[in-house]
């Protein structure tokens, strides 16, 4: 593989750091104060519209309600009356927690088929540039590819970069679900690739579901690929700060606190994606099991119990991967913590042998690869350790239930 000098990446990071301690005084002193007004997004719409619709008479629930509120909810409705629902509110139906995830993926058809034309038309619309034409025929070329019959879309929000989420295999019968949670520079257009498509959370939850199967094929699991967070854009000061983490804590969990079922759940957080899943650590339900890092700047946090989670803790790191010449460090809100690969973090240790550099932990053949499917069946004892003491794993045992 070709390999690349990553010494401007760093420069740029280091930069960065220093800048955004600047931009945080100028941002507290109300120098960069900004007032928009702007229309309600799609999603927006769609959950204002729910919140003034009925069914049967009845006023519908608050869309923001628990989950189980929902589910209950949704039980008490036919199949008729729950297509309705998904015809009249496909955003809000699409992206409600709680509600059937069947109905879900055909509410989300149909708003995907609505964008689709709402990019078409902007494909010849004169009023916008070259540029702009260009971009909707990405977008409308995007819906068209997750419209394909076999494809099931958990989340899907058009807004501004676009957020998404698809499942591999039957979430209602799996007895594990594994989600993968992606870093930097993650959106709607760079949801699925073609070049290096394992570097994208699709090519990423693909081959781990297929690489689960094929550890255990009598296992039902099911894998997400979660970009249903607005991720930071490049090294820039968001990547540099928990504030998109902690956002994207709130509707990681959310999400496992939906899922049906009581499957166990382990999270596979990749680059800035661990950091997100370091600031959720604390506040997942007991139902994850285990939370698997890849290429990780830090989970912010100085050790593994201080995540404060009962899952296990697993991290890897290639020794191609240029994450680990980023200061490991927090201070003042900037950077994020110790390194979870290190020995004072606590967390296990796995191989990575073959990933070669920072996007490749779900590349077909590689020791990260089956590690990661072998978590995900279960089988905690097949594991591969980075390093020869075995030590992680230590304390486990070789069945599912460990």
């Amino acid at each position: 593989m070709t390999s690349f000098d990553t010494t401007p990446q760093l420069n740029v990071w280091r930069a960065l750091l220093a800048l955004a301690v600047v931009f945080v005084m100028l941002a507290t002193s109300g120098w960069t104060a900004l007032h928009s007004h702007r229309a309600p997004s799609p999603l927006q719409a769609s959950r204002s519209a729910w919140e003034h619709g009925s069914i049967t008479g009845h006023k519908l629930p608050d869309p923001d309600s628990d989950p189980e509120l929902l589910a209950r909810f949704f039980t008490t409705l036919d199949a008729g009356q729950r297509s309705e629902l998904a015809r009249r509110y496909p955003l809000a139906v699409g992206n409600m927690n709680g509600a059937p995830v069947t109905l879900r993926y055909a509410a989300n058809r149909l708003a995907l088929k609505h964008e689709r034309t709402v990019e078409r038309r902007r494909m010849h619309d004169n009023r916008l540039s070259a540029l702009g034409q260009h971009d909707a025929g990405r977008r409308m070329h995007r819906y068209e590819a997750l419209l394909r019959k076999s494809r099931k879309i958990l989340a899907f929000d058009p807004n501004g970069s676009g957020r998404v989420a698809e499942v591999f295999g039957d979430l209602d019968t799996a007895r594990r679900v594994s989600v993968v949670v992606p870093g930097v520079d993650t959106d709607l257009l760079t949801f699925q690739r073609t070049y290096k498509q394992y570097s994208a959370p699709v090519g990423m939850a693909d081959s781990l579901y297929r690489a689960e199967r094929s550890a255990d094929p009598g296992t039902r699991t099911a894998v997400i690929a979660w970009a249903d967070y607005t991720t930071p854009s490049g090294l820039g000061i968001d990547s540099a700060t928990a504030m998109r983490a902690a956002e994207g804590a709130v509707r990681l969990n959310a999400l496992v606190r939906a899922l049906p079922g009581s499957a166990e759940v382990a999270l596979y957080c990749h680059s800035y994606g661990s950091v997100l899943c370091g600031v959720a650590a604390s506040s997942l339900p007991s139902r994850v099991s285990d939370i698997a890092v890849a290429g990780s700047p830090g989970m912010r946090a100085s050790n593994a119990a201080n995540l404060g989670t009962t899952a296990r803790v697993w991290a890897m790191r290639d020794a191609d991967d240029w994450i680990q010449d980023v200061p490991h460090m927090e201070v003042g809100g900037l950077g994020h913590g110790a390194d979870p690969v290190s020995k004072g973090f606590g967390a296990r240790v796995l191989s990575a042998e073959g990933a070669k550099g920072h996007a490749g932990y779900f590349e077909p053949g590689t020791e990260s690869l089956r590690n990661f499917a072998e978590i995900g069946i279960g089988a905690y004892r097949a594991v591969r350790c980075a390093h020869d003491d075995d030590a992680c794993r230590t304390g486990l045992s070789a069945g599912a239930s460990a």
